[in-house]
């Protein structure tokens, strides 16, 4: 899988938000129109790790597939032939609620923070305070809390 996570956040900023199998289809065209043959297994994992990462953030909706949107650490950029995506594929307009995504991602990033902390894992700490910070800049949020515990956390390592 060649996209960088910056373009994985551009593609899903093509369409506003893409399921993860929109969003697979999308990238395994991306990597026919480039004469490269995704594997879908490297595709699940880039997606996973954009997840992980705050690239793309989860937005769930009720009696309905999740979204994948550009999340806080992203700087959505398209990749080569991205543009014709939108052309390409059959995707539905989406309306996102900003201020609910901004709690589901300050939720997540809460129990993310406590999940690191509990682990000790201090790299994965100073990721997410930065996430915090991005978070804020991002979404109607306010993670002072979180980053309070991270900072601790790190004090005491």
């Amino acid at each position: 899988m060649s996209a960088t996570l910056d373009e994985l956040a551009g593609v899903v900023d093509l369409f506003d938000g893409l399921t993860r199998e929109e969003l697979s289809r999308a990238l395994i065209e991306l990597g026919a129109r480039r004469g490269d043959d995704p594997d879908e297994d490297a595709v699940a994992e880039s997606i996973e790790t954009a997840v992980d990462r705050y690239f793309l953030a989860r937005y769930e909706r009720e009696g309905a597939a999740d979204l994948l949107v550009p999340g806080p650490a992203a700087f959505p950029a398209v990749p080569e032939h991205g543009e014709d995506l939108p052309h390409i594929m059959d995707v539905p307009d989406r309306t996102l609620d900003r201020e609910r995504l901004g709690e589901q991602v300050a939720e997540r990033i809460a129990a993310d923070a406590d999940a690191a902390i509990d682990a000790g894992d201090a790299e994965r700490v100073e990721r997410l305070i930065d996430v915090t910070y991005d978070a804020e800049m991002w979404a109607p949020v306010e993670l002072d809390g979180v980053r309070g515990r991270l900072d601790d956390a790190l004090a005491d390592a």
